[in-house]
């Protein structure tokens, strides 16, 4: 069983770069918003201040209602640069190729934003970046997503050169009524309703170069690097924690199942997590939390569908987990999540 501790995310202020602007040109009292979603509106005007990151999201669902601007936090996206992502940017415009300026922005995703996850696999002749938002709160995500996948999206569109798009680009949630904004920033190859949010293409672009980096700055990238925070190396929990998200949904994320996949015992694998300071319980309990979120997310998942991703054979099991971990029901979470969206259908553009 968990801790029933469940960590609140932060994120930098500088995520919501442009957001005055953009409220006063829809309209809105940019102040009134930003207190009413439990913000200092001085927050904006400190880029390098952190920010509760459930806050930052209601602030662009609210927003998004208020507005009527169903495509609020796609454009928001378009106020974002890459010095937006503070000194890492730095570091980031010089690496050589596309792949090493992903894997470095993944390894440093924490250091701008605590409540974003990613993951870049490989395969089919595709690469695929995976992105998912946990907020330990309910918080509503549509918004939230939509301006993460945008931005990633400009980021790698910035590193191939403007005239490149993804394959796809994908999002959980259903379609919204009109499409010319997400068309016009993603091409033609935006789909809803997918199992996950993120992007899809050709693994070749990994190999590309970084039109951004200057041959010239090369020899200065060490130097770069001490700018950022040390990442300490991939340890044995986090390659738990992976087999543990695949094995979850298919009810095989036992400690002797994960052991037998990592080719030691389970002993010798609770010995191991012991001495990185991690349980193997807790990893169970942290993954089932942020999937938790993310399932509850999508409407089209019944409660019983969100528990059986999770690895419990019955609902009450998973109800009884969730109220001990965040303290309130899973109906109640998703009620409170979706507090925001506006009754009886879409907004109007």
């Amino acid at each position: 069983m968990g801790t029933g501790v469940v960590l609140i995310p932060y994120i930098r202020s500088a995520a919501l770069d442009g957001y005055a602007q953009l409220a006063r040109s829809l309209g809105l009292d940019a102040e009134r918003q930003v207190t009413a979603a439990g913000l200092d509106p001085a927050d904006l005007d400190a880029p390098d201040r952190w920010v509760p990151a459930a806050a930052a999201a209601r602030l662009l669902e609210t927003s998004a209602v208020a507005s009527g601007a169903e495509d609020l936090g796609l454009r928001l996206s378009e106020w974002r640069r890459l010095a937006t992502l503070g000194p890492l940017s730095v570091v980031l415009r010089e690496e050589p190729d596309l792949r090493s300026a992903l894997e470095l922005l993944i390894r440093h995703e924490r250091s701008y934003n605590e409540a974003v996850s990613v993951q870049l696999t490989e395969a089919a002749g595709l690469a695929t970046l995976r992105i998912s938002l946990g907020f330990g709160a309910p918080a509503p995500t549509r918004q939230a997503l939509e301006l993460a996948v945008a931005a990633y999206h400009g980021i790698v569109r910035d590193l191939r050169g403007n005239g490149w798009h993804a394959e796809q680009v994908c999002f959980p949630h259903p379609a919204p009524e009109r499409l010319a904004t997400h068309r016009r920033l993603f091409g033609p190859g935006v789909r809803f309703g997918c199992g996950f949010a993120g992007l899809v293409f050709r693994s070749r672009d990994l190999a590309s170069v970084n039109v951004l980096a200057d041959p010239l700055m090369r020899p200065y990238l060490p130097q770069l690097m001490r700018v950022l925070p040390e990442v300490p190396a991939r340890a044995l929990p986090d390659r738990v924690r992976e087999l543990v998200e695949t094995l979850l949904p298919v009810g095989r994320a036992s400690m002797r199942q994960v052991a037998r996949a990592l080719g030691t015992t389970p002993r010798t694998l609770r010995r191991r997590l012991e001495r990185d300071g991690a349980g193997f319980t807790s990893i169970v309990d942290d993954v089932r939390a942020t999937n938790a979120e993310r399932y509850l997310a999508d409407a089209g998942l019944s409660l019983t569908d969100v528990g059986r991703q999770l690895g419990f054979t019955a609902p009450s099991a998973f109800s009884r987990w969730f109220r001990r971990r965040f303290g309130m029901s899973p109906t109640a979470w998703r009620r409170a999540a979706s507090a925001t969206r506006r009754p009886g259908g879409a907004l109007r553009r």
